[in-house]
Formats: structure tokens, sequence, C-alpha cells
């Protein structure tokens, strides 16, 4: 098995155990940053943001790192509006 896949299992299953929290789950591919906070008792997905998105798709000439702070405003904005007041963040397979 992989090691970023052994990782990513270890650091949910710490998650998972420990805290009855919502978990935020972040994602980086080469292009694109993901960001959900996940009900893992229901199995749902409370709230997302992305770089996909249309109001993020207009803002392409700035750098991963402000296209990040901007994914995790909106990702804190919209938890707040659904009342979600604090979560457990899971890297997954990111040191």
């Amino acid at each position: 098995m992989n090691k970023s896949i052994r990782r990513k299992n270890r650091v949910r299953f710490k998650i998972k155990k420990n805290s009855s929290r919502n978990r935020l789950s972040v994602f980086k591919s080469n292009n694109h940053i993901y960001a959900q906070v996940i009900n893992d008792g229901k199995g749902t997905t409370l709230a997302s943001a992305s770089s996909l998105e249309k109001s993020f798709i207009k803002v392409n000439d700035i750098s991963k790192k402000e296209m990040a702070e901007k994914i995790g405003v909106e990702i804190a904005k919209r938890s707040l509006e659904k009342g979600i007041k604090s979560v457990a963040f899971d890297k997954g397979k990111y040191k």
C-alpha cells in the first residue's frame, strides 16, 4: 500500500475516533484547490468550495497562495451560514 494512502487512512481514523466535530477536508491538485466540511456520522457534505467555481475562475491572474486564502474565507463563510462553528482539520495525505 502506498505511503500517502496509509497516511491518509491513519489521519482520518484518528479524527473520526477522537472528535465528534465535523471534518474539514482539503485537496489540492496541481491547478486547483478544493475544501469540504463533512459530517462523518451521516456521510454527507455540509459545505464546499473550490477554485473551479465561477466566482473564482474570473480571477485567474492571482497566485496559488492567494487563491487558497480566498477558498478558506469562502468555506468559513459557508460553514458559518449553516451554523458550523468548529471543525477538525483533515490534512489527508499531505505532511
